[in-house]
């Protein structure tokens, strides 16, 4: 009694400053939020189904005990102690004070998107301690197994007010949204946002009055949230539009050209010669493509206004009851809850491709087709036969000899012995320490293959590795196209990006994709290699990538996963341990000489110890005997 009396006192502290969740009881089928005018039902209005969870052996409701919770971590508190710590208030306004301007994109501050903020609401921008946001939300299995079956999916929010070195380290990136599993919501994560899109609305209406310890002055604090972070298939259901079938690009949207592979039974993007130049050369090439001349140009993407009179009056229906109605097969699947805050129709970019899943993928294909791997090629008896349909490279056709299927060997097809030494280089080269993983230990030299490849093994192997590989394999012109996508992921990932030269990395990477286009079958076109012309624009628009790509994201949600001790109740672990850690953190910056939870330890550093004595000296170990 007294332990549990002593951590009551405990949380009552940890409520005071703000360090607490809310659980917001939701229906098993992601219908509502038991909240605001729906917070005393007993049973959802959409579906009938019960509030709370049923007891099997009795088949009594038992009260008290949720069907589904939604943890919430309003994220207003952690705002407030941001600016409670003088340093991290300091650090706050980096981007008016100390950031650079050399023509050269070294943070979200130098770029369109956020002068577009500055142009248009020129009293937001008149404070420099205004936040701006970028959201994230991903799945995850909480039980750390190899087991999908049960996904939870955290959304956390990051502060680009921050230097560059600190705007997506663990410190700030704060988890406000715990949506608990077993299914993922897919289309009606909106159920879920609506808390959180309410803060943010009120942070961007009134504002709060916070406390600036660094200034000593209290002002009112607002902010607005720039764009989404996630992956592909997370896109669509925080955009509200497809990311699947023929319409697969929500750059294009309804004008993406593709077309269905017969045999293959895939979705190919190609026709990529609309995004080059009128007068490129390409454009009147036609034995090298599909057979014919290409003069239509490249669809403009649309901005935020025209989306949403396109949503507007979509009427959709949340939860996935059975009987439900059919999801309509358009493109648009439902008006995003994002635009419930006033200033998200004008923004340039609303969600962000995710280029580390989309570098992964792209990987994945170029490797897998060279060493044929099973389920990664896109190359073989079906993807041959697609040819026929197309009237393209009928000398690659499948030929019948003898009963047996004999596939022409492609100019990127590799040999035995070119496989062999293609693995044998990978499984011999040695980097620096901490640099990747042991890329050794992903070589099968008895297989020919690569396996249990992560997304930073691709990454490395991608802008590094993979041209020293095929150095000496390949003929010349395919050589060269695949070394230049590895240059292009190699200058599409700098941390400090010149603007001059983004128009002719775009017009670069437009080439290389209808060079693959002459050198690769149709079925290795993916919406993923299709992303790749799109990538250049958000650069322009939205900054260095690696302040809007996931590896920080999946970190954090690495670190999530550890917190989880009981398997039964996984999202209550999480919360209890991030509240934990956060109390921990908060109490560290009032400490000396401690590293602060969730930023690099220091190697080699030096501390003050003039105020708290210095440490002991080694001892010195002695033997006593007995006798």
């Amino acid at each position: 009694m007294k332990s549990q009396h002593l951590c009551m006192r405990q949380k009552k502290t940890l409520n005071a400053l703000g360090m607490e969740y809310e659980k917001i009881h939701a229906c098993p089928n992601d219908c509502i939020l038991y909240w605001k005018d729906y917070k005393d039902l007993t049973s959802c209005p959409t579906c009938g189904l019960s509030r709370w969870k049923v007891i099997k052996n009795s088949e009594k409701l038992k009260s008290g005990v949720p069907a589904k919770v939604l943890w919430y971590f309003p994220p207003i508190p952690r705002f407030t102690r941001m600016f409670s710590i003088k340093e991290t208030s300091k650090n706050l306004t980096w981007h008016a004070e100390q950031s650079q301007v050399d023509g050269y994109l070294h943070h979200p501050a130098d770029t369109p998107s956020w002068k577009l903020i500055d142009y248009t609401w020129p009293a937001f921008a008149s404070e420099p301690r205004n936040l701006r946001l970028a959201l994230s939300a991903d799945g995850i299995n909480p039980h750390s197994s190899l087991s999908s079956r049960y996904s939870c999916w955290p959304v956390i929010l990051v502060t680009y007010n921050l230097p560059p070195w600190l705007c997506v380290k663990r410190k700030f990136m704060m988890l406000t949204l715990l949506i608990s599993g077993p299914k993922q919501p897919g289309n009606d994560i909106d159920v879920y946002l609506a808390p959180l899109i309410d803060d943010l609305r009120l942070l961007w209406d009134v504002g709060v009055d916070v406390y600036d310890a660094y200034r000593q002055q209290s002002f009112n604090l607002k902010a607005i949230l720039l764009w989404t972070i996630s992956d592909f298939l997370a896109y669509g259901n925080l955009a509200g539009c497809t990311v699947k079938g023929y319409k697969a690009c929500p750059i294009c949207g309804e004008k993406t050209r593709s077309i269905r592979l017969q045999h293959s039974k895939k979705i190919s993007f190609m026709r990529h010669r609309r995004f080059l130049s009128r007068s490129h050369p390409y454009r009147d090439m036609v034995k090298e493509f599909n057979g014919l001349p290409e003069y239509k140009i490249a669809p403009e993407p649309l901005n935020g206004e025209e989306v949403l009179a396109k949503v507007d009056r979509l009427n959709v229906t949340w939860g996935k009851q059975k009987g439900k109605c059919p999801v309509s097969q358009s493109y648009w699947k439902k008006k995003s809850i994002f635009f419930d805050l006033e200033y998200w129709k004008y923004l340039y970019v609303r969600h962000v491709l995710d280029v580390m899943h989309i570098e992964k993928n792209v990987c994945e294909s170029i490797v897998g087709t060279l060493l044929g791997i099973e389920g990664k090629t896109k190359d073989g008896l079906a993807a041959r036969m697609d040819l026929k349909p197309l009237n393209m490279w009928t000398e690659l056709e499948p030929i019948i000899e003898n009963g047996r299927t004999k596939l022409p060997a492609a100019s990127f097809t590799l040999s035995k012995e070119e496989k062999i030494r293609f693995c044998k280089t990978l499984s011999e080269i040695k980097t620096l320490d901490g640099y990747s993983s042991n890329i050794r230990n992903r070589v099968s030299m008895q297989d020919l293959k690569l396996y249990g490849m992560k997304s930073h093994d691709c990454h490395v192997l991608m802008q590094q590795l993979l041209p020293v590989a095929i150095k000496a394999l390949l003929p010349d012109h395919v050589k060269k196209v695949i070394i230049r996508v590895c240059f292009f992921f190699n200058s599409l990932c700098s941390k400090v990006v010149n603007v001059a030269a983004l128009d002719q990395l775009q017009a670069d990477v437009v080439e290389t994709v209808c060079l693959l286009e002459m050198y690769f079958l149709p079925a290795f076109f993916d919406v993923m290699v299709h992303l790749m012309v799109h990538l250049v624009r958000e650069v322009k628009l939205c900054g260095p990538v690696y302040l809007r790509w996931m590896y920080p994201f999946e970190r954090d949600m690495k670190k999530l996963k550890g917190y989880v001790r009981n398997r039964n109740r996984p999202e209550g672990c999480i919360a209890e341990a991030y509240i934990a850690e956060e109390a921990v953190e908060f109490c560290s910056e009032y400490l000396s000489g401690v590293d602060a939870v969730g930023l690099p330890s220091r190697k080699n550093a030096t501390y003050d110890y003039s105020d708290m004595g210095y440490p002991l000296l080694r001892g010195k170990l002695e033997t006593v005997p007995f006798h």
